[in-house]
């Protein structure tokens, strides 16, 4: 399947707005870590984080927000 898109304007970012059909296709929701990757420099990749990794993920985060929170709230002003 292939679809064209544009990117939307979303505060000081852009975003990609991925329709309800693409996502229950796939299989995901607004709960879902997606790991977004590129092997050519040119194209992106998104998929779906397995359960173990999602869990592993989000241990990370809480880490790293608890141990760099100052210097996070630093760089986003």
């Amino acid at each position: 399947m292939s679809i064209i898109k544009k990117l939307t304007k979303h505060g000081n970012s852009y975003s990609l707005i991925i329709d309800k059909a693409i996502l229950e296709l796939i299989g995901i929701d607004k709960t879902t870590f997606l790991e977004i990757s590129t092997s050519d420099g040119e194209s992106l990749l998104l998929k779906p984080l397995e359960e173990g990794e999602e869990k592993k993920f989000t241990k990370s985060l809480k880490t790293v927000n608890r141990k760099y929170s100052k210097a996070l709230k630093k760089l986003a002003k």
